[in-house]
C-alpha cells in the first residue's frame, strides 16, 4: 500500500463511524465544486451512512454538490438484501435531497455481469468527462474501501483476474462469491484525492497488520494511489 495511510484509531466501531462522518462533512464543506464520493458496502459503511442522514450532520452537508458511486456490487436486483444500493438507500438515500442524476448506481438490471461493468465504466466516464484517467485530476475526491478477512477491497478478491487489469475502470468477477460483482478496477480506485479503509473488530487484526506491513500478496496492501490513504479503525482491528 503507497502511500504510507495515516491512522486514525478510534475507540469502537460506533466512535469510529462518528469519526468517519464528521471526516466526510468536513471534506465536502470544503468542496468548491462537486463532490465526487465512492461508497462501500458493509455494517461500519452503514453506520456511516446512517449518521450522514440523520441530524445534526445531514443538515451539515450542501447535498446539491454531492455525486454518489459505488466501489462494488454484486450482480442481484437492486432491493435485493444483499445490495450495497439497497443498504445505502435504507441507510441514507431516503433521508437526503439527492437529485437521481447525483445517484451512479452500478446498473446491475443489465443482462449480464460483463454489460452491468461496461456500462458503469461508461457513466464513470461520461462523468469524468473523458475515458482516460489524469493522474493530475482525480475520479473521485473520496473513496470509501472496506477490508475482508481474505484481504480483499471493493470486490478485488485474491487470485482473480481482476487484480492483473490496468485498461477498465470497472469489471466483474465470477465464482469469488456465491453472486457475481461488479467492481472499480485499481486503476479507478487509486484515482481518488482521497482513500479512507474502515475497518472493526478484532477478527480484522491479522489481516489489517499484514496490510499495513505491505503484504503484496494481499489485494488491498496492492493499493498505490497518489492521493492519501487513511486507515479508520479500532482499538480491536489494531491491538497487538
Amino acid at each position: 500500500m503507497s502511500p504510507d495511510p495515516n491512522i486514525d484509531v478510534a475507540e469502537d466501531a460506533k466512535d469510529l463511524a462518528n469519526r468517519v462522518a464528521a471526516w466526510l462533512v468536513s471534506r465536502i464543506a470544503s468542496a468548491s465544486k462537486p463532490f465526487a464520493l465512492s461508497l462501500s458496502g458493509g455494517s461500519t459503511p452503514k453506520q456511516v451512512y446512517q449518521l450522514l442522514g440523520a441530524e445534526p450532520l445531514r443538515d451539515e452537508v450542501d447535498w446539491r454538490k454531492v455525486e454518489l458511486f459505488w466501489g462494488d456490487e454484486r450482480f442481484v436486483p437492486f432491493d435485493h438484501e444483499n445490495s450495497n444500493f439497497r443498504m445505502t438507500s435504507e441507510a441514507l438515500l431516503r433521508y437526503v435531497a439527492l437529485a437521481p442524476a447525483q445517484i451512479h448506481r452500478v446498473p446491475t438490471d443489465a443482462g449480464s455481469p460483463a454489460q452491468a461493468a461496461a456500462l458503469y465504466q461508461r457513466a464513470l466516464q461520461n462523468f469524468y468527462g473523458a475515458k482516460t484517467l489524469d493522474p493530475d485530476r482525480p475520479l473521485f475526491d473520496v473513496t470509501l474501501l472496506g477490508l475482508g478477512a481474505d484481504g480483499h477491497t471493493a470486490s478485488l478478491f485474491p487470485d482473480t483476474p481482476a487484480l492483473e487489469e490496468r485498461d477498465a475502470w470497472a469489471t466483474f468477477i465470477i465464482g469469488a462469491t456465491p453472486e457475481p460483482r461488479i467492481s472499480l478496477t485499481y486503476p479507478a480506485l487509486e484515482s481518488s484525492a482521497e482513500i479512507a479503509f474502515l475497518v472493526s473488530g478484532a477478527e480484522k487484526r491479522g489481516i489489517l497488520a499484514r496490510v499495513l506491513a505491505n503484504d503484496r500478496t494481499l489485494p488491498a496492501a496492492r493499493l498505490a494511489t497518489r492521493g492519501l490513504i487513511h486507515i479508520f479503525a479500532d482499538r480491536a482491528a489494531l491491538s497487538p
